[in-house]
């Protein structure tokens, strides 16, 4: 695998004080919310239909037929949102040799010791597992999804067609809630990660300790020492 770093062209460093790493752009922002946004109304809507218990969440909906009508749309509204963000990312999210070592050390991130981590680019091997996770499910969502879409492809499979879109359906479902679960777990708990989903920047102390090859690699573009950067 190739260990080039690949630019995004919205990154950049802001010379402060204090210092910040420009790190996506508004547009990346906007679909990353209605992509989470989405998937929140997938949870609750697909969990109103899943057990009887549960019916009560179509209120949030207008009702259980309000709730049919809607679900499979905004998982339509899902596909296309995160395959936007899929198509700009995807090469970032590559694996490579840090990848490796980064995930055979997974015990120094948890006691907090990074330093003995490899330097990394944009993203990290947990956040690479996250991406391509995603996308995976978010293929097999929609694929069955049509499948059992009644209102307009009903004729198109048999009913043991249908069931078996089902069960995968609801298993891919299950498997992508504990996934978004894991990314909004990992955001929070790695402190100055929301801001760059909120504001767009992280701090250059957070660059530095988190993506060092990625900060070194825009700092070089300023062609300057990445050592007065820290």
């Amino acid at each position: 695998m190739s260990e080039e770093v690949k630019k995004d062209p919205e990154d950049s460093i802001d010379v402060g004080p204090p210092i910040t790493v420009n790190r996506y752009g508004p547009g990346k922002r906007l679909n990353h919310w209605i992509t989470a946004t989405s998937l929140i109304l997938l949870l609750l809507s697909g969990l109103s239909m899943f057990h009887p218990w549960l019916f009560f969440l179509t209120a949030l909906f207008g009702g259980g037929q309000n709730t049919r009508m809607l679900h499979p749309w905004i998982g339509v509204v899902l596909f296309f949102s995160f395959f936007i963000f899929f198509f700009q990312l995807w090469r970032l999210n590559l694996p490579n040799r840090d990848d490796v070592q980064w995930t055979a050390q997974i015990g120094d991130l948890v006691r907090g010791n990074e330093e003995k981590l490899p330097e990394l680019g944009k993203y990290n091997a947990g956040q690479k597992l996250i991406f391509w996770g995603m996308t995976f499910f978010i293929l097999i969502l929609i694929a069955t999804g049509i499948t059992i879409w009644d209102q307009y492809f009903l004729e198109y499979t048999a009913i043991s067609t249908k069931r078996v879109a089902l069960l995968f359906h609801s298993l891919a479902a299950v498997l992508i809630i504990l996934l978004f679960i894991l990314h909004v777990y990992a955001a929070i708990w790695t402190r100055g990660t929301l801001r760059a989903m909120t504001r767009g920047t992280v701090t250059g102390g957070w660059a530095w300790r988190h993506h060092r090859k990625w900060f070194k690699e825009l700092a070089g573009r300023r062609r300057s020492d990445p050592a007065e950067y820290k």
